[in-house]
């Protein structure tokens, strides 16, 4: 009988030990599972982003992001008539500064076609009338000083 209680005792043991050996595995997954967790997206789900297109869709919303900051300054309202090329400059030098790297008109335009319908934002004819105008410019009578001595 203590031949069958000491044969107990050591299978006990190894299941012990197995099982001691399981749970570190188990740890060892789940730490390597975490290690390849990326932003948040789990590398074992369905939805898996691969990583390349996760960064150009972090800096696509990142521009965007930045881009609609710049509205907050430079309204689009502002890109019809003769402001339009002032605020078209003045949203490119916001993206220039934000990124660190230069961005053109038509950059700038093609980001907000994708929020602005920016045929509505084409200047009117009534602008171009009001610049083509021609007037004569005189200064006002009180300007002239005159001395009465």
């Amino acid at each position: 009988m203590r031949q069958i209680g000491k044969a107990k005792k050591e299978v006990q043991e190894e299941e012990e030990e197995g099982q001691e050996e399981q749970e570190q595995e188990q740890e060892q997954e789940q730490e390597q599972e975490q290690e390849q967790e990326q932003d948040g997206v789990s590398v074992h789900s369905p939805c898996k982003i691969p990583n390349s297109s996760f960064r150009k869709e972090k800096s696509e919303l990142e521009l965007e992001l930045r881009l609609l900051e710049a509205l907050e300054i430079y309204p689009p309202a502002k890109l019809r008539g003769i402001h339009r090329h002032f605020v078209l400059y003045g949203l490119t030098e916001y993206l220039r500064r934000s990124f660190n790297q230069p961005f053109s008109g038509d950059d700038v335009l093609k980001l907000l076609d994708r929020f602005y319908n920016l045929e509505m934002v084409k200047p009117d004819d009534e602008d171009t009338e009001i610049l083509n105008q021609e007037e004569d410019f005189r200064l006002p009578q009180s300007y002239f000083v005159t001395e009465d001595s």
